[in-house]
C-alpha cells in the first residue's frame, strides 16, 4: 500500500474553521506515542526508511515505511501490523540488535474529506502541523494532485514539509548530526 502524504506547518484554529465550510467529517482525536528503530544492518537515516512501534495501551502497531517516492511529498510504501504486546516486541527488536532512536509524541484530531484524513498534529517539542494523507493500491500521481488542491482550498502553503517528526526532532536535538 501506498500511504500519500503531505505535511504543512499551520495554525490549527484556521484550518478547523476551514474544514467546517468545506463539510469535513470529524473523527475524533488520538494520543500517539511512537518509539523509532534503526536496523543493525542499514543506517535508516540513509536509506529514507523508518520502523516504529505506535503504542495503543498494552498493544501496538509495527509500521514499515519505504523510501519516499515522490520529490515534492511523503509519500511512501507503508507496512503494518498489529502487536497484542508492543514492549514484548520492542524485547525482540532489541535481542536482534535494532536500536531504539527516540520516541514522538503527538495529539491528533482527525477529519475527513473523502477519500482524505486531515490529521492536526500537535507534537511534542515541534508544534502544530497539518498532515492530508490517503492510500492508494496503485498509482499516486492523480491522488497527489487532488492533495495538494485540498491544501489549496484550506488555504495552507503549497511547500511540504517532507522530513518526518522524527527527523525534525532530531534535528532540533542534534542539528550537527542531520
Amino acid at each position: 500500500m501506498i500511504e500519500v502524504e503531505l505535511k504543512v506547518r499551520a495554525d490549527h484554529a484556521q484550518v478547523r474553521r476551514a474544514l467546517q465550510r468545506l463539510g469535513a467529517q470529524p473523527l475524533g482525536v488520538e494520543w500517539d506515542e511512537d518509539l523509532y528503530f534503526n536496523a543493525p544492518h542499514r543506517d535508516f537515516r540513509q536509506s529514507d526508511e523508518a520502523l516504529r512501534i505506535r503504542v495503543r495501551g498494552r498493544g501496538g502497531i509495527l509500521t514499515y515505511k519505504g523510501p519516499k517516492l515522490d520529490p515534492g511529498s511523503k509519500t511512501r510504501e507503508e507496512l503494518e501490523v498489529e502487536v497484542r504486546d508492543w514492549q514484548r516486541l520492542r524485547d525482540i527488536l532489541l535481542k536482534l540488535g535494532f536500536g531504539e532512536v527516540a520516541w514522538v509524541r503527538k495529539r491528533r484530531e482527525r477529519f475527513r474529506v473523502d477519500p482524505f484524513v486531515v490529521a492536526l498534529d500537535l507534537v511534542e517539542g515541534l508544534g502544530e502541523f497539518v498532515e492530508v494523507e490517503a492510500e492508494s493500491d496503485g498509482p499516486f500521481e492523480d491522488l497527489l494532485t487532488r492533495a495538494k488542491e485540498l491544501l489549496r482550498s484550506l488555504g495552507l502553503p503549497q511547500e511540504t514539509i517532507r522530513r518526518s517528526y522524527l527527523e525534525l526532532l532530531l534535528e532540533r536535538e542534534q542539528p550537527e548530526n542531520i
